[in-house]
C-alpha cells in the first residue's frame, strides 16, 4: 500500500509537532510505502533539515507556509470574474453574508462534486466547500492563485463582504488593518491551493491520505479527494481548531472572528469529506464532535510510547524513595507549580520528611521567568534545613533537568520518587503521566484535558487549583506503601496495553486497510514490467497470483468493470527521498 503523509511542521523535520509519531508509524509499518508532502512553517524549521527517514520513505515533497513566493501567473478578464466569484463567496461565508453578497457579478460557482451550480447551496458548509473547491479548479487551470489572494482586489473583495447586508457585528467593524491582517492569513492558508501536487505523479498515485493534523494539513488531502478521488483520513492529537481559538488573544475581534470562522469551515470540510477521523483521546474526540465531525467516523487511537526505557524502572517498584514526591515535565505556566510548592508546604506538615523534585526544563522565555518564580517562591516558603547549628543546610525542594549525573534519562527521574505529581490547569494528553504508568508509579493529578481517561483509576485525580486537596492525596498515598504499590501496578499494566508504540502501529495499520478495502478504484496502475501494482484495486479483490497479460479490451469484453478498457496509468519510477540532516 503506498500512503500520503501529510504534515504542516512537522515530520520530516527535526523540529515540529508530530514529528515522533509520524516516524515511528513510518518504521513500524515497513511493509508499506510512504510519500510526505510536507509544509513548512519557518526558515529556521527548513535550516535544521530532516531527521534520519525510513528506507520505506519513497520520497518527500516539500513547500513553504512562511515564504510567499510569486508564481507569475497574471489571471485573464474571465479568470478574474471567476476569481471574484469564488473568494467573494468564501468572504461571505465567513462574514455571516448571503450568497453573492461580495461579488459585483452574479453567477454560479462549482459544486463539490464539479461543475457549476447557480442555485443556492443548502448550508453555509456547501457554499464554502464549493467556493474553496471553485477556487482550487481556477488555481490548477491557471497556473496558481498566489498572486491573485495577495492582492488589492482581494482585499476589496474581502471589505465587501464585511460591509455587504447582513454580516455579523465584527464583520462590519473590521478596519483597513483587520482587513490586511485577514487577507494575509487566508493567502497563507490557501497556499497549498496553488502546488502541484495533485496530479497523476503526485497525490493520484497514492492509495491513501492520512493528515498528520487538522487545518492547513489536510487542504492537500482534501483537494487530491476532490480531483482524483484518494480517500483521505484525518488524525488529531491536539484539535488545531482549539488551539487557533487560544492563540493571538491580543488580535481585534474581526480578526479573531473571521480568522475562527474559516478555521472551523475548514475543520467542518475535513471531518466531512474523510474516511475516519481519529483522535488521541476522548476530549479531543469530543472536541471533534463538536466541531461537526460524524461520530460513526471517529476513532480513537492513544498515542503510542517506547515502553522499554522504562521496564528495568517498572519491573522494581521498591526502588524508590519512600518520602519523595515527583514532578516531571516542561516548565511553564499552564503546569502551575505554584499551586503544587504550596501543596507541599500542606504536605510538609503533615510529613515533615517529604521532599520534592521538580524535574524540568523551562519552555521558551516565558517558562525561564516561570522558573524564576518558582524558585523564588520556594525559597520563601521552605528555608534551607540543617541537622545542627554548624551544618549547612539544604531546601526540601530541588530544582533539576534530565541529563545530569543524578538523572540521565526520564524514567530515572520517575525512579527517584514513590509518587509523580501533575498540577497543571491545561493538559492535552497527559505523556508524562503515561510515563510515570509505565515506571509503575502512583500518581496524584489533576482532572483537567485527559487525565481521567489516561488513569482510569490507577491513580488519584483532584480539582485543578486546589493545593488542599493536592496535598491530602499525596499525604495519603505517602502513608500507605501497599496502596501505592497496588495502584503503581495496576497503572503499569494499563499503560502496556493501550499506550504503546505497537498499539498505535496495529490501530493505523486496521484502519489503513479498512478504508483501502471500501475505497472505489479509480484505475489501474500498473508497474515498470507492466504489471498491475496490487493496491491500485480494493484489498480484498487482490488475488495473490502472478497477472495475466490480457489485454484491456479483451476483459472489457468479458465483462470486466469498464475502467478497464481505459489506458492504463503507468508507474513512474520511484525518486528516493534525500538524506535526512
Amino acid at each position: 500500500m503506498r500512503i500520503g503523509l501529510l504534515t504542516e511542521g512537522g515530520y520530516p523535520y527535526v523540529s515540529g509537532d508530530a514529528r515522533l509519531w509520524c516516524d515511528r508509524l513510518v518504521r513500524g509499518l515497513a511493509q508499506h510505502e510512504f510519500d510526505v508532502y510536507a509544509l513548512s512553517r519557518s526558515e529556521h524549521q527548513e535550516d535544521e533539515g530532516w531527521v534520519p527517514l525510513s528506507p520505506n520513505v519513497r520520497r518527500v515533497r516539500t513547500a513553504p507556509l512562511w515564504m510567499a513566493e510569486d508564481d507569475e501567473v497574471v489571471l485573464g478578464r474571465r479568470a478574474r470574474r471567476r476569481f471574484t466569484e469564488y473568494f467573494g463567496e468564501l468572504a461571505a461565508v465567513l462574514c455571516g453574508g448571503p450568497k453573492g453578497a461580495a461579488s459585483p457579478a452574479a453567477g454560479g460557482v462549482p459544486s463539490a462534486a464539479g461543475g457549476l451550480s447557480g442555485g443556492v447551496p443548502t448550508s453555509e458548509a456547501d457554499r464554502f466547500a464549493n467556493a474553496l473547491y471553485g477556487l482550487a479548479e481556477l488555481a490548477r487551470e491557471e497556473g496558481g492563485l498566489r498572486g491573485a489572494l495577495r492582492s488589492e482586489a482581494a482585499v476589496r473583495t474581502l471589505e465587501r463582504a464585511c460591509r455587504a447586508p447582513g454580516a455579523h457585528r465584527a464583520a462590519r467593524e473590521a478596519r483597513v488593518p483587520d482587513l490586511l491582517a485577514v487577507a494575509a492569513h487566508l493567502e497563507r492558508a490557501l497556499r497549498p491551493l496553488s502546488l502541484d501536487w495533485y496530479e497523476d505523479d503526485g497525490l493520484g498515485t497514492v492509495d491513501l491520505c492520512h493528515a498528520a493534523s487538522g487545518g492547513t494539513a489536510a487542504l492537500p488531502g482534501l483537494l487530491a479527494r476532490y480531483f482524483t478521488g484518494v480517500p483521505l483520513m484525518v488524525t488529531e492529537y491536539g484539535v488545531r481548531l482549539r488551539t487557533h481559538y487560544l492563540t493571538a488573544p491580543d488580535a481585534p475581534p474581526a480578526v479573531r472572528s473571521l480568522l475562527a470562522a474559516f478555521q472551523g469551515r475548514l475543520a467542518a470540510e475535513a471531518y466531512e469529506r474523510a474516511e475516519v477521523v481519529t483522535a488521541g483521546n476522548t476530549h479531543t474526540r469530543r472536541w471533534q464532535e463538536r466541531c461537526g465531525a460524524d461520530r460513526e467516523k471517529l476513532r480513537t487511537v492513544y498515542p503510542g510510547m517506547e515502553a522499554r526505557p522504562f521496564a528495568e524502572v517498572g519491573e522494581s517498584p521498591d526502588c524508590a524513595d519512600p518520602y519523595t514526591l515527583v514532578w516531571v515535565g516542561r516548565v511553564e505556566p499552564a503546569k502551575d507549580l505554584v499551586s503544587l510548592l504550596h501543596a507541599f508546604a500542606e504536605v510538609r506538615k503533615q510529613e515533615p520528611r517529604t521532599r520534592l523534585r521538580i524535574v524540568g526544563a523551562p519552555a521558551g522565555p516565558e517558562g525561564a521567568a516561570y522558573l524564576g518564580h518558582c524558585r523564588t517562591l520556594a525559597a520563601q516558603l521552605f528555608p534551607d534545613e540543617a541537622e545542627g547549628p554548624h551544618a549547612a543546610g539544604d531546601n526540601p525542594v530541588s530544582f533539576e533537568e534530565i541529563g545530569g549525573p543524578e538523572l540521565p534519562a526520564v524514567a530515572d527521574a520517575h525512579a527517584s520518587g514513590a509518587v509523580t505529581v501533575l498540577s497543571s490547569v491545561v493538559e492535552g494528553f497527559p505523556v508524562g503521566l503515561v510515563e510515570a504508568m509505565l515506571c509503575g508509579r502512583a500518581t496524584v493529578s489533576t482532572d483537567v484535558g485527559a487525565v481521567v481517561e489516561v488513569i482510569g483509576g490507577t491513580g488519584l485525580v483532584v480539582p485543578p487549583r486546589n493545593p488542599r486537596a493536592l496535598a491530602d492525596a499525596c499525604v495519603a498515598l505517602l502513608r500507605d506503601p501497599q496502596r501505592r504499590a497496588r495502584l503503581g501496578a495496576a497503572a503499569r499494566a494499563r499503560a502496556l496495553e493501550l499506550f504503546t508504540v505497537e498499539q498505535n502501529i496495529e490501530a493505523f495499520h486496521g484502519i489503513y486497510l479498512e478504508i483501502v478495502s471500501h475505497a472505489p478504484v479509480r484505475g489501474v496502475l500498473l508497474d515498470g514490467a507492466g504489471a498491475p501494482l496490487p493496491f491500485a484495486v480494493p484489498a480484498e479483490a487482490h488475488v495473490p497470483v502472478r497477472w495475466t497479460a490480457a489485454s484491456p479490451r479483451l476483459a472489457a469484453a468479458r465483462g470486466g468493470p469498464g475502467w478497464v478498457a481505459g489506458r492504463p496509468v503507468r508507474a513512474t519510477t520511484p525518486v528516493p527521498a534525500p538524506e535526512g540532516a
